[in-house]
């Protein structure tokens, strides 16, 4: 069976801090959701107005 591996880095992961291997790997994760690096991709829903038929 593989252990699983850090998302930062590849190392192995600390079961203490996982899915990471360290605090190190956790900040830079959350720094980058913070600063954008991660996004979730988004669909824009068409907008019904007045005069169009419901569906």
């Amino acid at each position: 069976m593989s252990h699983p591996k850090c998302p930062i880095c590849g190392k192995p992961t600390d079961p203490a801090i996982r899915p990471f291997c360290s605090k190190r790997c956790a900040d830079v994760d959350l720094q980058r959701w913070f600063s954008g690096g991660y996004a979730l991709p988004a669909a824009e829903e068409d907008e019904v107005g007045e005069d169009d038929e419901e569906r």
